[in-house]
């Protein structure tokens, strides 16, 4: 249960507002103590510092050819990413291991409970208050650093009780951790489906009864004796146009295709966007967009806006009747593992498509009534099942705001939990 402390008074401190009368405001460098000692990732395994807390770092994830120059971690201690970019990227380390340097590590001090630390440091408002007390590095992107983190200030009860708080947050959160899960769980599902109806649709056609032959393409296989198998360079022409004056800045997700970026965010844009932009290629709605250095990913796409894209895109004028069909089977699994076996790695995080592999790539021509068959029934069926997938999104989110809230009012003493 929760109910409001008998007593506040003012913390004088913006964030904090009204705190229960015997609680104690200090500065955060009170509890903690910065560990800086530099190690190598070959004696401490690389951890990843992400939004939900500290993992083993991933194979696919990018790697600094700095292996000998990162910071200890040690179990028990709260690491958080000191990068704007990276807002909320933070927790408490269950195990030891190294982390890059842009990472600030934390060792608590005996005045505070762990678990209480982590609920404290992830809360919505002290996320906020540490990226409000940072410095710009370049113009979309800044850091804050341990010298002025350790000046924030913050509301402490006693140890027993932050104990307390804490042994209540672990089964609130806990519960609605499981909720998220399950909606997460019917996302992954939804888009499973989707994926099988879209890869089915543009590589088998929709008549079930129609005779088959083998594509001479392994990831491809079987698809109707009357299609054609073609290389993509085929339907590419390529487009050199450079920057136009005040052109939208585009770039392309593996989820979303090509999209617009927001350059006034600063949380949204962490990459770096140079003040001359003549290199930049300009592109217009219905061509073909390839992020060279991300196609291995799923990083490209047909472009429904009109914009500019940085020089590491290729841009192509798409010769294909239906366009629409062409961006509903390119961006299907049975041609990304494709944009995978021709990109040429130039370094460990990094992979290049080559222009001559789009000569070697195949690509399928059903006949164009076909085509626009296709597409209609797509344009059908998935925009109801992108509705569930929203409807589940959208609950996940409810849910998280009110984690998030239910961890605010009690980590800043808003109410009581008994």
């Amino acid at each position: 249960m929760m109910e409001r402390y008998s007593e506040y008074k003012d913390s004088g401190v913006k964030w904090l507002g009204e705190i229960p009368s015997h609680w104690e405001v200090q500065r955060l460098g009170s509890f903690f103590s910065e560990r800086k000692e530099k190690v190598s990732d070959q004696d401490y395994a690389p951890l990843s510092v992400t939004k939900q807390g500290i993992f083993p770092q991933l194979e696919n994830v990018a790697k600094t050819n700095d292996g000998d120059n990162r910071k200890l971690v040690k179990e028990g201690d709260f690491v958080i990413n000191s990068r704007s970019d990276r807002k909320g990227s933070s927790g408490v380390s269950e195990l030891d291991g190294s982390v890059s340097l842009i990472n600030l590590v934390l060792q608590p001090r005996k005045t505070i409970f762990g678990p209480f630390c982590n609920y404290l440091l992830k809360s919505y408002g002290f996320i906020e208050e540490n990226y409000r007390n940072g410095r710009g590095i370049v113009a979309d992107l800044w850091t804050t650093r341990y010298n002025e983190m350790k000046m924030i200030k913050v509301a402490m009860p006693s140890l027993e009780e932050q104990k307390t708080i804490s042994s209540y947050l672990d089964t609130a959160t806990s519960e609605i951790d499981k909720a998220i899960a399950m909606q997460q769980k019917m996302i992954d599902l939804l888009n499973e489906r989707k994926q099988i109806i879209i890869q089915n649709a543009v590589t088998k056609g929709l008549d079930e009864n129609v005779e088959m032959k083998e594509s001479g393409v392994e990831w491809i296989g079987r698809i109707p004796k009357h299609w054609e198998v073609k290389p993509l360079r085929k339907y590419l022409k390529v487009c050199s146009k450079r920057n136009m004056p005040d052109a939208q800045l585009l770039s392309v997700t593996r989820e979303e295709g090509v999209i617009v970026r927001n350059i006034e965010s600063k949380e949204e844009n962490h990459n770096y966007i140079p003040d001359d932009l003549s290199n930049y290629k300009y592109v217009q709605k219905g061509q073909f967009v390839i992020n060279k250095m991300k196609s291995w990913q799923g990083s490209y796409g047909v472009s429904n806006y009109d914009g500019i894209v940085s020089p590491a895109y290729f841009v192509y004028d798409l010769m294909y009747y239906n366009k629409e069909y062409f961006s509903l089977a390119i961006r299907s699994k049975k041609f990304s593992p494709f944009f995978s076996k021709y990109s040429k790695g130039i370094r460990i995080d990094q992979w290049d498509l080559m222009p001559e592999a789009l000569k070697i790539i195949p690509f399928l021509e059903p006949p164009v009534e076909e085509q626009n068959a296709i597409v209609h029934f797509l344009e059908d069926i998935i925009p109801r099942i992108n509705d569930n997938i929203t409807n589940c999104q959208r609950q996940i989110t409810l849910l998280q705001e009110r984690k998030q809230i239910i961890i605010n009012e009690v980590v800043t003493g808003k109410v009581r939990v008994i």
